[in-house]
């Protein structure tokens, strides 16, 4: 009995002497990064129509961008949002845009899509609920949009050529 507390006794002295820790740092910063894929500008052309009395032919929905976006939020920080804008509202005309559902490699607390909106020179929310997450980069990852233009009120129609609006997209808590 007194063998097996010494050797108990000098086990727990050898294993202790092999024994060491060290403490490691590290450092994880708040990220909020967002971009829409690919790059590029798209085209939405209405058709005139080919009958009197018919209405103009709304151009196909574009559906070729997707918004990505990396998120780090600081503990107990607030969640992300993304809003859209124009820079410039033409008469007669609505844009409307529509963020799906996240897909694609990504992980985390993905954002959740608003329903279809009409983008004025005010920020509208059309995701939110954004927290730690990423959504995969480039093109079939992230939030795939649908952008589409239809007449709004015709009677402030007036012809357009190649006039360009931007659409401004913004993340901000």
């Amino acid at each position: 009995m007194i063998l097996k507390r010494a050797l108990l006794l000098a086990s727990f002295i050898f294993f202790g002497l092999l024994y060491s820790q060290a403490t490691v740092t590290f450092t994880l910063p708040v990220v909020t990064l967002m971009d829409i894929e690919p790059a590029g500008n798209i085209s939405l052309n209405f058709t005139a129509p080919t009958e009197a009395g018919n209405a103009l032919v709304n151009p196909t929905p574009n559906t070729s961008k997707w918004i990505n976006y990396t998120s780090a939020i600081a503990p107990g920080g607030l969640s992300r949002r993304i809003t859209a804008a124009v820079n410039t509202v033409i008469q007669g005309i609505s844009i409307r845009l529509q963020a799906a559902a996240a897909s694609g490699a990504g992980g985390g607390i993905l954002g959740t899509p608003s329903a279809q909106v009409i983008l004025t020179t005010t920020p509208i929310t059309i995701i939110n609920g954004i927290g730690g997450a990423y959504t995969g980069n480039g093109a079939n990852n992230g939030h795939q949009l649908t952008i589409s233009v239809v007449p709004g009120v015709y009677s402030n129609l007036g012809a357009q050529t190649n006039t360009a609006v931007t659409i401004v997209y913004t993340i901000t808590e």
